[in-house]
């Protein structure tokens, strides 16, 4: 995916945060360009509806989450604490998206873009726990994968490879290993 221009660049971070802050539904097109300092054309210019800047936003987590979930599915036998040190360095990476994903879900999914994300922990369990894991390993899965997820998102000020070292340790207690 080629990189986007820096205005391109700028709308996507302002938006992002608007979004984050505000919601999407309550925040407009003007808003975003008010904050800019720039005109509502030059932003449809770059972004054609709201709809298509939300997905310019989220599609990179997703497209980076789904190549690392491939990866790992193709590879087979990655030790656990791989897979999860994997998915802590995916969300540490887009926690900012993490937490738009989270707190506009219903808005995602009317866009068709949630379905992806919300079938990872499914396919990671498989991947911890093997084809036909019972319902304490996916439990276990699952609450280590969702505390990842939430440290990453609770500590963004602590330094990361304290954080990283702490959160996979959490994890693997969980998961009973």
């Amino acid at each position: 995916m080629p990189k986007p221009s820096d205005t391109k660049q700028r709308i996507l971070d302002v938006a992002r945060d608007l979004f984050t802050t505000h919601g999407v539904q309550r925040t407009s097109l003007q808003d975003i360009a008010d904050r800019l300092g720039i005109t509502k054309p030059a932003l449809y210019y770059h972004f054609p509806s709201r709809d298509e800047l939300v997905r310019s936003i989220v599609a990179p987590m997703l497209d980076d989450g789904e190549r690392f979930l491939l990866e790992q599915e193709a590879r087979g036998d990655a030790p656990v604490r791989e897979l999860i040190e994997g998915f802590f360095d995916f969300n540490y990476r887009h926690r900012a998206d993490v937490i738009m994903l989270l707190a506009e879900m219903p808005t995602l999914a009317d866009l068709g873009l949630i379905d992806k994300a919300l079938g990872w922990r499914t396919r990671l369990t498989r991947l911890i726990c093997g084809p036909d894991p019972g319902l304490e390993a996916q439990a276990r899965a699952i609450l280590a994968l969702g505390g990842l997820q939430d440290v990453c998102m609770q500590f963004p000020d602590a330094p990361v490879d304290e954080l990283k070292a702490a959160a996979v340790a959490g994890a693997l207690d969980a998961l009973g290993r």
